[in-house]
């Protein structure tokens, strides 16, 4: 990994079978490409889960945020049991629906407009997260 002195990771949800795991991200993919370039990174759940040790040092020294498409919350469960305890969890399917979340998954080539006001909307909650967590360092 590049410099990561003040990062914030977002280690996102793998779901391959849900919506919610492709809102997640998808979200993740935003805002580390357009929303906060060069402050947050993502970590990979399968490199993680599969003993990744950048991954799991990462989480341990730096804030990590679980994105998380459902509420089964496999990214937290996975850092916390091979980390360290995640800085905060937001869950895909608060924000959308727990049913809109649960639905079938959707390849990116399909998505509307209404798949990207979702992406949207969780960026918008990792945002005021990643603030949170910013202030509270200072």
């Amino acid at each position: 990994m590049a410099e990561t002195k003040n990062k914030i990771g977002v280690l996102s949800c793998t779901g391959e079978d849900c919506l919610g795991g492709t809102i997640s991200r998808l979200a993740t993919r935003k805002l580390m490409e357009k929303v906060r370039p060069g402050e947050t990174v993502t970590l990979c759940l399968p490199l993680f889960l599969a003993g990744g040790e950048e991954e799991r040092t990462f989480a341990q020294v730096h804030p990590t945020i679980a994105l998380e498409g459902c509420d089964k919350c496999c990214a937290k469960k996975a850092t916390e049991k091979y980390s360290a305890p995640v800085c905060d969890v937001l869950i895909v399917s608060d924000i959308i629906g727990k049913d809109v979340a649960e639905s079938k998954a959707l390849s990116t080539r399909y998505l509307t407009e209404e798949h990207n006001d979702m992406v949207d909307k969780v960026v918008d909650e990792l945002v005021k997260k990643i603030d949170k967590i910013d202030s509270d360092r200072k």
